[in-house]
């Protein structure tokens, strides 16, 4: 479960830059918080990502815990190319452009969504 400052802006980000899917959400007014859930298909199959808006927060603090979401995708530098592409609309950055990880092969490059969370792109062949 990340916490967002603007549930619609965090929908956005995964679906048309990352090409998730909304899968669904909850409206919670009179506990004052909003839940959306994202991925590339549903539970037991794959996972989900779970967006929480709580009425009034447009800014958390992200803690020392917290390390980084990975994902598997296709092709890291066209995943970048759409965050780049998309980033001034729809927030988001690349913090690490793509490349090998230190000591191996893999590709892999970070970026940020708009809330700041770090995610990970680790290069996966489709088969």
């Amino acid at each position: 479960m990340l916490r967002v400052g603007n549930l619609q802006r965090s929908i956005d980000f995964y679906t048309q830059v990352l090409g998730m899917t909304l899968l669904r959400t909850t409206e919670r007014p009179d506990q004052k918080y909003d839940l959306a859930f994202v991925g590339y298909g549903r539970n037991p199959e794959h996972a989900e990502i779970e967006l929480t808006y709580n009425h009034g927060v447009e800014k958390y603090e992200l803690g020392s815990a917290f390390g980084h979401v990975a994902i598997g995708v296709a092709d890291v530098a066209a995943t970048c190319a759409a965050v780049r592409a998309k980033a001034s609309a729809l927030g988001g950055a690349i913090t690490r452009e793509p490349g090998p990880v230190k000591g191996g092969t893999t590709m892999i490059a970070f970026i940020t969504d708009p809330d700041g969370y770090k995610i990970e792109l680790i290069e996966r062949d489709a088969g």
